[in-house]
């Protein structure tokens, strides 16, 4: 019994001999696989080649059309405010992850001396061409791309509901969340998504029809009303306007959020329906449609299920996405995946139209880079900000041209090869 007893603990000992030895078998390897996957990191994601690209190529003022021409008027007051959100950033501070653009320190001077010429353009223009370097732009192998106008729109409200003003823009709910993708994950920078939390989940939040149908109703969140449906649903896609307020003044309200959902061009809607002629789609033409079908106007403007949230602005206004005010004419929205805020652009476009008069207008002139929108996705992609007031509301709605861009940089920054957005 004794025997037995000895030789089922041999046994129970090589057991755990074995055990342990196991053990020490997958410390080891999960070792080396950690090691060598830190010697060989995992291959990044295929890249589509179609996938929008932005590359740049060094230039000279030479290049820019029209650059002797432009008059700069408004364009100190723009790259003022732009230098003012650049100087209260530590100097080490980079505009972009990509390195586009270097740090805020490696515009001081610039800054200062673009300040310092004051509103003497030829003075203006010599500091510029001695602080600054052009570079062209392309995506991939195309530098044309398509460049269109928006405006500060004006529109009838007032803060009590009535039979008259039914339409509300709404506040941003507290339960919409943005989250920055690229926070995550490297290969998703740029990208963000919204929505609201459920249990434990992130789902989409209400889209147009839903938030018309009533799905933010009863919650106090109404900012003002507004008497035009089409007007609002107009508001949203320019981001910032001007409600006159019944008997009171005015309040000039701003972009507070959106709900997440994807951008949808209704005149691409309205030429797939056959209703318009692509090379007549323009804004005007857009409300003239909606105004003359009412019946079918809410289920076309519900066909975009982005709905924007607004909030009021205090003092000057409209205000871009760096979080200055807008110059007429100097204010330029791009595509932020692939831009820093704040870059001096220089603009080279045609109407699509053979007209080159009335509120179709070639376009020649150095802006600033300092709003974003929805629409406005790609490399070779910008939208004009033109003001408030019927003249800016023509001449963008009209804007729809092929045109290219440089980018004005540092003589001493080396910008990257190329810009993955």
């Amino acid at each position: 019994m004794a025997e037995r007893d000895r030789e089922l603990e041999r046994w129970r000992a090589l057991a755990r001999g074995l055990a342990l030895l196991s053990g020490l078998l997958v410390v080891v390897v999960t070792v080396v696989l950690v090691r060598d996957s830190r010697k060989v990191p995992a291959p990044p994601p295929p890249v589509e080649e179609d996938e929008p690209k932005l590359v740049l190529e060094p230039a000279a003022f030479t290049d820019l059309s029209g650059w002797d021409e432009d008059d700069l008027a408004g364009f100190g007051l723009a790259f003022g405010r732009s230098c003012d959100v650049l100087a209260r950033r530590p100097a080490e501070t980079p505009l972009s992850r990509s390195g586009l653009g270097g740090t805020a320190g490696d515009w001081s001077q610039v800054c200062d001396r673009v300040a310092d010429a004051g509103g003497d353009p030829a003075a203006l223009r010599g500091v510029l061409a001695q602080e600054l370097r052009p570079w062209s732009v392309r995506d991939r192998d195309s530098a044309e791309g398509l460049f269109t106008g928006y405006y500060e729109p004006t529109l009838q409200g007032s803060r009590q509901r009535s039979e008259r003003y039914k339409v509300a823009l709404y506040r941003r709910p507290a339960e919409l969340l943005t989250v920055d993708l690229g926070s995550f994950r490297d290969d998703l920078r740029g990208r963000r998504v919204a929505g609201r939390v459920e249990g434990t989940r992130l789902v989409p939040f209400a889209d147009r029809a839903a938030v018309d149908g009533g799905a933010l109703e009863g919650r106090g969140l109404e900012l003002v009303w507004v008497s035009d449906p089409v007007d609002a649903f107009f508001l949203h896609i320019q981001g910032s306007g001007r409600v006159e307020l019944e008997g009171s003044g005015f309040l000039r309200v701003g972009y507070a959020g959106q709900n997440g959902h994807p951008y949808y061009a209704i005149g691409r809607e309205l030429v797939a329906r056959e209703q318009l002629a692509l090379e007549d789609v323009s804004m005007q033409s857009i409300r003239a449609w909606l105004a003359d079908h009412p019946e079918e106007a809410t289920e076309v403007m519900q066909r975009n299920a982005s709905f924007v949230f607004f909030r009021e602005l205090e003092g000057e206004g409209p205000v871009g996405s760096q979080g200055v005010a807008l110059t007429p004419e100097r204010s330029l929205a791009l595509d932020r995946t692939f831009y820093p805020l704040g870059l001096p652009i220089w603009l080279d476009t045609a109407p699509s139209t053979e007209e080159a008069e009335g509120p179709d207008l070639a376009v020649q002139r150095l802006v600033v880079a300092q709003d974003s929108g929805g629409a406005i996705r790609g490399p070779v992609r910008g939208d004009l900000f033109w003001g408030h007031g019927e003249s800016a509301a023509t001449i963008a709605g009209h804007m729809r041209h092929s045109g290219r861009m440089w980018i004005l940089l540092p003589r001493h920054l080396e910008p990257p090869d190329e810009v993955r957005g």
